[in-house]
C-alpha cells in the first residue's frame, strides 16, 4: 500500500516538476488538452509529427479506457447487490450466461451517457462532492468502530488509538472542503453545483426510505425460505 501511494504521488508530481523547469506559464493549463499541447511544445516534431503530444494523447486514451472498463465491471455490481437485497427492483438482478448483470450495465451506461452533456468542470464538481461524501462515511465508520468495537480483529489497524483514527479523516476532509469551495461556482441544470449535489444525496436517502417495505418483504421471504428448508 505504501509503495502504491509513492508511485501514484510520483506520477502526479514529476510531470508538474518537469513542466515547471520549462518556464511555461501556469495559465497554459487552463484549457482541455493542455497537457498534450504542452507536450507538443516541449517535444518538438519528428517526421512532421509532434511525437510527445501523440504519446500523451495515446497514454490518456489507454488510461481512460482501462479505468472506464474497471469502473463498469465494479459499479454495475452495486445495482445487482442492491436488487438482491431488496433495495432495487428485481430486474437489476438479471444476469446473462456469463453472469454479467446486463440490465445494471445498460442502466449505468445510459446514466453515464446523459452526464456527458454536463461538461468536464461540472462533472468534477459533482464527483468531488458525491465521492467525497461517500469517502467521509468510511472515515466516520472507522471512528465509530474504534469506539464501539475497539478489540475487533482487523487485518490492519490505524495506529494512535482513537485520536489516530480521527486524524486519518481530518486531512481528507480538509482537502474535500477546499475543493468544494473552489468548484462551488459551477451550475448544473440552473442550480449551483453544490446544491445539485446535495439534492442528489438527499434523493438517495429518500429512495432508501421509500424502499423500506420492499426490503422488509424480501427479508421476510428469505426467512420463510430458510425455515422451509
Amino acid at each position: 500500500m505504501i509503495a502504491a501511494v509513492v508511485l501514484v504521488s510520483a506520477t502526479y508530481v514529476l510531470p508538474f516538476v518537469a513542466v515547471y523547469f520549462t518556464d511555461i506559464p501556469a495559465a497554459k493549463f487552463g484549457e482541455d488538452g493542455s497537457w498534450a499541447a504542452i507536450g507538443g511544445m516541449i517535444g518538438g516534431k519528428i517526421l512532421g509529427i509532434e511525437w510527445l503530444r501523440f504519446l500523451i494523447v495515446l497514454g490518456g486514451m489507454m488510461s481512460a479506457f482501462g479505468m472506464f472498463n474497471a469502473l463498469v465491471m465494479s459499479y454495475s455490481r452495486l445495482p445487482l447487490a442492491m436488487a438482491r437485497d431488496g433495495m432495487l427492483p428485481k430486474t437489476f438482478a438479471r444476469t446473462n450466461e456469463r453472469n454479467a448483470p446486463w440490465v445494471a450495465i445498460l442502466v449505468c451506461a445510459a446514466g453515464w451517457a446523459v452526464c456527458l452533456g454536463l461538461g468536464f468542470s461540472r462533472l468534477i464538481t459533482l464527483d468531488i462532492m458525491l465521492y467525497g461524501a461517500s469517502l467521509m462515511l468510511e472515515f466516520v465508520t472507522l471512528v465509530v468502530l474504534r469506539i464501539r468495537e475497539p478489540e475487533l480483529k482487523r487485518e490492519f489497524r490505524v495506529p494512535g488509538g482513537l485520536p489516530g483514527a480521527i486524524l486519518a479523516g481530518l486531512f481528507p476532509l480538509g482537502l474535500l472542503l477546499l475543493a468544494l469551495v473552489k468548484s462551488g461556482s459551477e451550475t448544473v441544470l440552473g442550480l449551483n453545483g453544490l446544491a445539485f449535489g446535495a439534492l442528489m444525496i438527499a434523493s438517495g436517502f429518500a429512495v432508501y426510505a421509500g424502499t423500506r417495505r420492499l426490503r422488509e418483504r424480501r427479508q421476510a421471504s428469505a426467512m420463510e425460505t430458510i425455515e422451509a428448508t
